[in-house]
């Protein structure tokens, strides 16, 4: 077995690499595992759903705007600067109720650490057609707020019926001229106050009964609209849009945890008094935990606060022992 680390932190990201940066200036000497993509989570990329993102004009100090690659590989290359060993691999197998903490990464080595900081994420449910992947950030989006603002004067259309895809319509009210929201049953599921909020925006257009089948036009290489199913009727349709949000839900990357921390009921990580999780020395940060806001910005402010707690948490540990 090799050495104890002071501090593993699991996922990058904005959280992962902000709780890095601390933690690296705090002269813990963290081991980062920074997660690759796998059959399980083909969108678990070092640098987190930012990857996916090509501009980013909503993150303070980056007037004239950045792309999402360009800042993870910023955020990295602070973290290093400061001392933060990096892997890039993701974690299959942990024992985190242990002292020190066990976790035994993809290449099939053993690691223990005194504290462990959780930023794995959480990956957008997409529905899987080709067409879709084929155009993703070129007119197809997973986050309104992230890219609302590119689609200024377009109608856009968008797939979901709770309560992320009416924020989400609402949010694209601001931009686009017609929101299409596509929903395979005729009631949704969001709760009621964010449906008569929807119901009475004049912007929004509800298509009910349908599903989408395919987006259009990949030969194009941008989004001209999507192809619609009725699923009482099996009637074809085209609906001409110029850009195709998915808000069917996000799915926290906590597989590898197996159950061991608390989870909502939607599997999203139970942290207290700020990041820590039932276990001691267990911090959780970003995405993996937050399924309110989202944002690149809370993320690193998150990841800040776990590198604070387990710094101050390894403090008080060594001062009893």
């Amino acid at each position: 077995m090799k050495r104890v680390h002071d501090v593993i932190i699991i996922g990058s990201g904005p959280a992962g690499y902000t709780a890095a940066i601390y933690t690296a200036r705090a002269g813990l000497e963290p081991l980062m595992f920074e997660g690759e993509p796998s059959s399980e989570a083909p969108d678990l990329l070092p640098g987190g759903q930012l990857m996916l993102t090509t501009e980013v004009e909503n993150y303070p100090g980056f007037p004239e705007g950045v792309t999402g690659p360009e800042m993870m590989e910023l955020f990295k290359k602070q973290a290093e600067r400061f001392g933060t060993k990096l892997e890039p691999y993701n974690v299959e197998e942990c024992d985190l109720s242990s002292h020190p903490k066990r976790l035994r990464t993809t290449d099939g080595e053993w690691h223990e650490a005194h504290a462990v900081i959780i930023a794995t994420g959480a990956s957008a449910r997409w529905l899987g057609l080709p067409s879709e992947t084929a155009l993703r950030n070129r007119g197809v989006s997973a986050c309104a707020t992230c890219d609302g603002a590119f689609f200024k004067g377009r109608d856009v259309v968008i797939t979901g019926g709770g309560d992320t895809a009416m924020e989400e319509a609402l949010f694209l009210t601001r931009f686009a001229t017609k929101v299409f929201v596509v929903h395979r049953r005729d009631t949704l599921r969001a709760s009621k106050i964010m449906q008569q909020r929807a119901f009475a925006n004049p912007k929004i257009e509800f298509v009910w009964n349908s599903v989408v089948k395919e987006v259009l036009d990949v030969k194009e290489g941008k989004v001209t609209g999507v192809r619609l199913e009725n699923v009482v009727s099996g009637e074809e349709t085209v609906l001409p849009c110029g850009g195709f949000f998915v808000a069917i839900g996000h799915t926290p990357n906590t597989k590898f945890l197996k159950g061991q921390l608390d989870t909502d009921e939607n599997g999203y990580l139970i942290v207290e008094r700020g990041t820590r999780t039932k276990y001691e020395g267990v911090f959780a940060a970003g995405d993996v935990a937050d399924h309110v806001y989202r944002q690149a910005v809370t993320a690193a402010g998150m990841g800040c606060q776990a590198a604070i707690d387990a710094e101050r948490w390894l403090e008080a540990r060594s001062a009893a022992h």
